[in-house]
């Protein structure tokens, strides 16, 4: 079957959304599919609806996916008549993201009118499902597929994280774009209030959001936090798990979050999460038992959770099994992507 898959930019970059796009892809080619990457460049919101003007949808396809971040650059193409099903790989709404009420009641008529110009969904969470079943009125096909989550491959072993569990100081991971949606800001408030009790490593790319980076890295200078708070930037694939094997602790306090892929990624290495009970890390974290679920921006919170790890080395270890069993549990992306071609097919035929 021939497939085609609109992102902007490129497949390449680093960051939870692009890695199912990949990994979809990488899964599709395998199992003998033509996928085509559709790729309009990254501009301003305002010039994305531009495209509507003259962006036309390819005729040679027999089913389109769209990823939804998408959306401004493709109503008008959606609208026309076009030859083949138009899928909308759904990570989470733009409208759905922390910010004026003025704003997102602006982007949520744009999703909506998007929504609403599609044969069907993938959805990576049920989170994401409810959220646009509450926007238009979803009779249309549809799939919830979790997204890849598997990509370290063998888990943590128990006797690792008791060993781990008893070294000092606590090492929290932030792990992730260094983006403003992401909370890394809570983060350090909550880290300044303690900086002796333990280190922080921020790992993800540095450049998406370059005037909020420079604003955390002041941040960190201007509270005395440099011996404590380190960015190493993006990381390859084996510096990478060398932190995670290092941490005791998975911290990212998004403003809101269609899935996570991250927390589940850490939880590979027995790794507590703390999310924030916007969008749906509820659907990996359980509060007390997996990690903690705080508010949006609630440093104060933020920072008695990671004191209490701190200082209670026996509660660490018990929610770092848990957090290992609870990545067990997780389907496999092998057989996640096998439901998603299916449903392809389906639409398709």
């Amino acid at each position: 079957m021939k497939i085609g898959l609109i992102i902007y930019g490129s497949l390449d970059i680093l960051s939870g959304g692009y890695l199912y796009d990949r990994k979809l892809v990488e899964y599709l080619r395998a199992k003998g599919d033509n996928v085509e990457i559709i790729s309009l460049p990254w501009r301003s919101y305002a010039t994305h609806l531009m495209d509507n003007f003259h962006f036309r949808l390819p005729s040679n396809l027999d089913i389109l996916i769209q990823d939804e971040l998408n959306h401004p650059s493709l109503i008008s193409a959606n609208r026309r008549k076009h030859p083949c099903p138009v899928i909308s790989l759904v990570h989470h709404l733009r409208c759905s993201e922390l910010r004026h009420r003025w704003q997102n009641a602006f982007y949520r008529v744009i999703e909506k009118k998007y929504l609403q110009s599609l044969d069907g969904f993938i959805f990576n969470s049920k989170t994401t499902q409810s959220v646009v079943n509450r926007l238009i009125v979803n009779s249309k096909s549809s799939i919830v597929a979790y997204p890849p989550t598997d990509r370290f491959g063998r888990p943590l072993s128990e006797e690792e994280i008791i060993s781990r569990a008893q070294t000092n100081p606590l090492r929290i991971l932030f792990l992730g774009n260094v983006i403003e949606r992401k909370g890394l800001h809570t983060l350090l408030k909550a880290i300044g209030s303690q900086p002796s009790s333990c280190i922080l490593d921020i790992v993800g790319p540095l450049n998406s959001e370059p005037e909020y980076v420079k604003q955390m890295q002041e941040f960190v200078v201007f509270h005395g936090l440099s011996s404590f708070v380190f960015f190493h930037g993006p990381l390859d694939k084996e510096p990478l798990i060398e932190k995670l094997r290092q941490a005791h602790l998975l911290a990212i306090p998004s403003s809101y979050e269609g899935f996570g892929i991250a927390y589940l990624e850490g939880m590979c290495f027995g790794l507590p999460a703390i999310g924030t009970t916007a969008g749906a890390a509820a659907e990996i974290i359980e509060d007390g038992q997996t990690g903690y679920l705080i508010g949006p921006n609630d440093s104060a919170s933020l920072a008695r959770r990671i004191r209490s790890l701190a200082e209670d080395r026996g509660l660490l270890t018990r929610l770092s099994f848990n957090a290992r069993e609870r990545y067990l549990h997780q389907p496999p992306w092998e057989e996640t992507a096998k439901r998603i071609r299916k449903f392809l097919y389906s639409v398709a035929n």
